[in-house]
Order: C-alpha cells, then structure tokens, then sequence
C-alpha cells in the first residue's frame, strides 16, 4: 500500500511503498535501483505509525541510494546502447528504412522520429529472441533435454525461468549485457530442465554446459544489472 511519505534523490523522487507480510520477523528496507521504488517491509503486528517513523529516520540512506540510481537512457539519434555489453551508437536518418540494420558500433535505422525508440526497442527484442532462442536449443542438445518454447519479456525480478512443462522465457534485456554474461543465464535456464532447484548437482551441470566457471556472469548481474533496465523505459 502507498503511504504519503515522500523522498528524494537526485532526478529520482518516489513514495514509500508499505507491505505487509505475515511472515516477516522484523522491518525491512529496500531501495529498487531498477524502478526507483522504495518499500518497507513490515510484520503485520508492527502499527502504520511506527512504520512510516522508522522509514523516516532511514530519509538520508534512501534518499542516497535513490541518488545512485542512473536515469533513464533515451533510445534516440546519438544515443550509445550497449549491445552485447559493447557502446553501439543509435546512427538515425530519416531517409533511411524505418527497420533498424547493425553495423560494428552502430545501429543503423530511419523512419519518423517520433516512432524510434519504440521500434528500436522492438528491434532489441526481436533480436534478443531469436539469439537467446538458438542458444537455449544449442545447450538443449549439450544436456540432452527439449524445451517446447522459448519466449522473450521485460520482468524486473528475474532474467529467466523455466517452467515444469520445458518452456524458457527470458528477459529481453540480456542482450545488452556481454555475450559471456548472456549465455551463462541460457545455460542456467536450460539446467532446470535437468534439475528444478540449485542444489550441487544442477551448479555442476550449468558449469558443464558452459565449460566455464559461471559464477562471474551471476556477479556481473547483481552489480551491473539494474543498469540495463535504463534503455527502453524513458
């Protein structure tokens, strides 16, 4: 539930945001850098009055960490989007086709002005599907397993999943982030089909699939992740 305490840092301005959880032990404070949210997690015993004091003598943390978030990144002429984790230019001329076409550090692309991010953005995807897609049967085959579809979309909480039933779906946005990065998530996905939890036996199959250590792509996420949720959301 919204609450009227307000904060801000930087560009970044945000109300708080209280939830209650039943299974809560003790109140919880966190700061979204992908969506600017802030939210305070409270045990159901814990009254409004006191939530919204303690989140207040927390302004200077969360104002600070609202500060750090980055704004968003327009898709616009002269913009850089890092595709596969590399600055490519957004090189636009209205003269050109309204399809965007990749050259080494650009994306090249004409049509209206007003329409470009949207079909920049539509672009991305597109390519990220039919990468992520080739990707996740080439592991498929590594693993001896099918998966009956894979699937692209723009969640905030996760950069993956994979169902009981062999269907993939993935965050658009991996293909901003490095090839090395990318394809440590595929491999991890399509070990769930191995195995439905994270125990030794599914970290060991991910490594063999990957033929690489894929603890460093995890930390690459967790440290530079929520940048990628910059592109696309201006």
């Amino acid at each position: 539930m919204s609450s009227d305490l307000a904060f801000s840092g930087g560009t970044t301005t945000a109300i708080l945001t209280i939830s209650l959880s039943p299974r809560a032990k003790v109140m919880r404070l966190r700061v979204d850098p992908r969506t600017g949210q802030v939210i305070l997690t409270v045990p159901r015993r814990v009254s409004r009055r006191r939530a919204l004091d303690w989140a207040a003598g927390h302004r200077a943390w969360i104002e600070q960490a609202l500060a750090e978030i980055p704004p968003p990144a327009a898709l616009q002429p002269g913009a850089s989007v890092p595709l596969h984790g590399k600055p490519h230019l957004i090189d636009w001329d209205p003269s050109r086709p309204r399809t965007a076409s990749l050259e080494p550090g650009r994306i090249r692309i004409g049509g209206p002005l007003e329409t470009l991010e949207a079909r920049i953005t539509r672009w991305l995807r597109r390519e990220a599907h039919a990468l992520l897609e080739q990707e996740t049967h080439h592991f498929a085959a590594k693993a001896c397993v099918s998966v009956t579809r894979v699937g692209v979309g723009d969640p905030l909480s996760r950069w993956g999943s994979c169902s009981s039933r062999g269907s993939i779906r993935y965050s658009w946005r991996l293909i901003l982030a490095p090839d090395w990065v990318r394809r440590a998530t595929v491999a991890h996905e399509v070990a769930h089909r191995v195995h439905l939890n994270h125990g030794p036996d599914f970290h060991a199959l991910v490594e063999e699939l990957l033929e690489s250590d894929p603890k460093p792509a995890r930390l690459w996420l967790r440290r530079h992740g929520a940048s990628l949720h910059r592109f696309g959301r201006a």
